[in-house]
C-alpha cells in the first residue's frame, strides 16, 4: 500500500474500520454532553442549597470518585468481556444512573416541603452523579485505547484526538442544556432548576439505552494492541507496564490535567459572574446597552426567546453584570474553543509528533493561567476562553503516550490512566478553597502547577518512552 494514501483506519488485512471508529466516537459524545452538565451544576447547587464553592466541588468530587473506583474493575472486565462487552456494559450502567436523578428530584422536592434535609438532597444527586461515572468509567477504558487501533499505528494520536472532538461537541452543547434546565426562571422569578434538572438525565438514559442496543448488533471486532515492549512475553506483566517511565508519568500527567481541567471548568460560571458574598467579579463593568440589546433580540427571536433572555443582572451594589444563566451560555463559547482547539490539535499531530504538540499548548497554558492569575481585567477574562483552546488535546494526547508499545496489556494500562481521573475530584476542591480566601483569579494559581508538570513530561517524553516520538516516527519529519 502507498504510505502516503494509507487510511487513518485501515487494518492490515485492508478493512476499513471508519464505520466502527465513528460508532465509537458516538460515546465521546456521550460523555462530553455527561461532563459538561456536571461542570455546569455547581454554581445551581451554590445558589440552591447556600455551598462555598470548595463546598460545590463536591459534585465533582463524586463524578470522578466513581472513575477512581471502578476504572482497576473496568480494566478486568473489559479485558474479560471484549471492546464490545465492555462498552455495552457501560452504557447501561450509565442508563441506571440517568434515571436515578428522577426519584433524586423528588428528594428534593420533599427537602423543600422541610420533610427531609437539604443535605440529603444533594447526597441523592451526588450518588447519580457517582453513578453515570462509574458507566463512563467502562466506557473510557475500553473507548480511549480502541480509537488508537481501528487504524495505522503511527495515526494512533490523530484517531483518539479526533474521535475526542465528538466530545468537544457534547462539552459545546451542555452549557446550553444546562442554563435551560437549571438556570431558567418562571414568571415570578423563581429559579425553576430543582424540578427539572432531572430532564437531561433522563433523556440521556434513554438514549443510552438505545446506543446499547445497536452496539449490541454491530461489528465490533477485538483488536490487539502492538506489542513493542514484548510485555505479551512477560509473566509479570503488571510488573512491566510500572517498570516503564512512559507510562508511569502518564498516569501522573493526568492526574493533573483532569485536575487543572475539572477546576476550570467547573469555576467557569463564577469566574464570569459577580460573587454573592464578595462582590469579586473578573470581568468588567458591563454597559447597559448590552443588557438592553440582549432583550430586544430576546423579544424577536421566537423559538430562542428562553434562551436570550436574561443573560444580565444587576449586583447588590446596583453594577449590570453577567448572570448564571448567561454565564452559562458563555460556556458554549469557551466549549466552542475547546473543540476548536482538538480540531486544530488533531490536524497538528498529523504533521508533528504528539509529544511536542502536547509540550506546545501545555507551555501556552501555564502563560495563560498566569495572565488569569493576575486579574488584568478583559484580558484575563479571555485567558480564560483561550485556556479551552490549548486543553482540548491535553486528555487523549497524554493517553496515547502513555500507551504506547503495551500490547496485550494496553486495557490495564488504560485502566490506571482513567485511575488518574481522579485528580478532578481532589484538586477542584483546593482551587475552591483558594477562591474563597481571595478570589477567583488567585485560585488560577493551581491549574498552572498542573499544566506545568504536563509540559515537563512531554517535552521529555522521548527519554521516558525511549523512542524518538509516538510508534517511531521521526521527531523531525511530519506523518
Amino acid at each position: 500500500m502507498n504510505t502516503n494514501k494509507k487510511s487513518l483506519f485501515a487494518l492490515p488485512d485492508g478493512k476499513n474500520m471508519m464505520f466502527t471508529f465513528t460508532l465509537v466516537s458516538s460515546l465521546f459524545l456521550l460523555w462530553g454532553i455527561c461532563n459538561g452538565l456536571i461542570d455546569t451544576m455547581d454554581k445551581h447547587f451554590q445558589n440552591e442549597l447556600g455551598l462555598t464553592k470548595a463546598q460545590s466541588a463536591n459534585v465533582q468530587f463524586a463524578h470522578y470518585l466513581g472513575y477512581f473506583l471502578m476504572s482497576l474493575p473496568a480494566g478486568v472486565l473489559a479485558s474479560k468481556l471484549g471492546w464490545k462487552g465492555g462498552i455495552i456494559a457501560g452504557l447501561l450502567i450509565v442508563a441506571v444512573g440517568g434515571f436515578w436523578f428522577i426519584p433524586a428530584t423528588h428528594i428534593q422536592a420533599a427537602a423543600q416541603a422541610g420533610h427531609v434535609s437539604a443535605t440529603t438532597a444533594f447526597i441523592a444527586y451526588l450518588c447519580g452523579v457517582c453513578a453515570i461515572a462509574t458507566g463512563l468509567t467502562f466506557l473510557e477504558t475500553v473507548a480511549n485505547p480502541y480509537t488508537t487501533v481501528l487504524g495505522p499505528p503511527e495515526y494512533a494520536a490523530t484517531r483518539i484526538n479526533l474521535a475526542q472532538s465528538a466530545n468537544g461537541i457534547g462539552w459545546l452543547v451542555s452549557p446550553i442544556i444546562g442554563s435551560i434546565f437549571f438556570y431558567s426562571k418562571d414568571a415570578q422569578g423563581q429559579n425553576t432548576g430543582s424540578q427539572t434538572l432531572y430532564i437531561p438525565y433522563a433523556t440521556i438514559a434513554v438514549v443510552v439505552v438505545v446506543l446499547a442496543a445497536i452496539f449490541y448488533f454491530a461489528y465490533v471486532p477485538d483488536i490487539k494492541n502492538e506489542d513493542d515492549y514484548h510485555l505479551d512475553e512477560s509473566r509479570h506483566g503488571l510488573r512491566s507496564i510500572w517498570s516503564h517511565q512512559h507510562f508511569v508519568l502518564a498516569v501522573a500527567a493526568q492526574f493533573f490535567y483532569v485536575a487543572a481541567q475539572a477546576g476550570i471548568f467547573s469555576f467557569f460560571i463564577n469566574c464570569m459572574t459577580s460573587d454573592k458574598q464578595t462582590g469579586f467579579t473578573m470581568v468588567p463593568n458591563i454597559p447597559g446597552s448590552w443588557d438592553s440589546t440582549m432583550t430586544n433580540l430576546a423579544v424577536h427571536s421566537g423559538f430562542l426567546h428562553k434562551w436570550l433572555l436574561g443573560w444580565f443582572e444587576t449586583n447588590k451594589a446596583g453594577i449590570l453584570c453577567i448572570s448564571d444563566k448567561g454565564a452559562a451560555n458563555l460556556g458554549t463559547i469557551a466549549f466552542a474553543c475547546f473543540l476548536l482547539g482538538r480540531l486544530t490539535g488533531s490536524w497538528l499531530l498529523k504533521k508533528f509528533s504528539a509529544h511536542k504538540v502536547l509540550g506546545l499548548f501545555a507551555v501556552c497554558n501555564v502563560v495563560i493561567t498566569f495572565l488569569v492569575f493576575c486579574n488584568l481585567g478583559w484580558l484575563s477574562v479571555v485567558c480564560v476562553f483561550l485556556s479551552y483552546f490549548f486543553m482540548s488535546i491535553m486528555f487523549p494526547t497524554i493517553f496515547a503516550l502513555g500507551i504506547f508499545g503495551l500490547g496485550a496489556l494496553t486495557k490495564k494500562a488504560s485502566s490506571f490512566i482513567v485511575m488518574a481521573i481522579m485528580g478532578g475530584a481532589v484538586l477542584p476542591k483546593l482551587m475552591g478553597h483558594v477562591a474563597d480566601q481571595y478570589n477567583m483569579c488567585r485560585s488560577f494559581i493551581v491549574p498552572l502547577f498542573c499544566f506545568v508538570f504536563i509540559a515537563l513530561y512531554a517535552w521529555n517524553w522521548p527519554k521516558f518512552s525511549k523512542a524518538g516520538s509516538l510508534h517511531g516516527v521521526g521527531t523531525s519529519n511530519s506523518h
